[in-house]
């Protein structure tokens, strides 16, 4: 089914009722949250608010809580919990989330998270809005990931992610939409790729427990093709 077809169906289903929903992705490296993401976001008209991407802004623009972000980074340390929680927040409070958003990156601990549902109440408590709030976690087989990772290329120009085993570019090391030649991350080995799951499962893993807990976790096969994932998305975020 083509996402103009999804989008209809799924419009149909929810033309009774509008709510805002906020949504945010749970899964292991390489598990194939960021392609989904960036589908469901267009799809559902919803801002993909990747955490990452926004911390490197702060820093970059040199936004006072960016300076600060920054001397962190600068020590080899890691960005104070409330400071990131600041910066989610004031992003969270932004016009274009009013109808709810998608996202990336957080949160990544349980303590995280406690501060992920303070800022939703206070930036709710604000208008009278019902609120579809749901954790969606991709179940993997992680050695599946670590074929992912090892396969994995990108454009240093585009951002366009690639992977020699099921998403291959059309030209043989070449970015199909500006032509640059792919690179492969050096972190991109099974040792290093070994040593990040043990990270996740051991910090992050016990979100699943937390948003379980609060019933609001969705969980979905995350293997399978782009495609056999994506219908499988749209089944539990209706």
């Amino acid at each position: 089914m083509s996402i103009t077809e999804n989008k209809t169906e799924f419009k149909n289903l929810e033309k009774s009722t509008i709510m805002k929903k906020e949504l945010i992705f749970l899964g292991p490296p390489a598990c194939g949250k960021g392609t989904q993401t960036t589908k469901l976001a267009e799809f559902l008209n919803l801002p993909h608010v990747d955490t990452g991407s926004l911390l490197r802004a702060e820093i970059k623009n040199q936004t006072p809580d960016g300076v600060v972000a920054k001397s962190f980074i600068d020590k080899g340390q890691l960005v104070p919990v409330d400071l990131v929680a600041k910066i989610i927040k004031n992003r969270l409070s932004q016009d274009d989330c009013r109808d709810g958003y998608i996202l990336d990156g957080y949160p990544r601990s349980v303590e995280q998270a406690d501060k992920l549902d303070v800022i939703n109440n206070e930036i709710n408590s604000k208008r009278d809005v019902e609120v579809d709030f749901k954790a969606i976690y991709f179940d993997i087989d992680t050695n599946v990931l670590v074929e992912r990772i090892v396969n994995r290329r990108s454009c240093p120009v585009c951002g366009e992610i690639y992977n020699l085993a099921f998403k291959a570019p059309k030209k043989d090391g070449v970015c199909d939409k500006c032509g640059t030649e792919l690179v492969q991350r050096k972190d991109d080995t099974r040792e290093v790729a070994q040593a990040r799951f043990d990270t996740y499962f051991n910090e992050t893993a016990p979100l699943i427990e937390y948003y379980k807990n609060k019933g609001t976790l969705k969980t979905i096969d995350a293997n399978g093709s782009i495609d056999e994932v994506w219908e499988r998305l749209l089944e539990v975020i209706k």
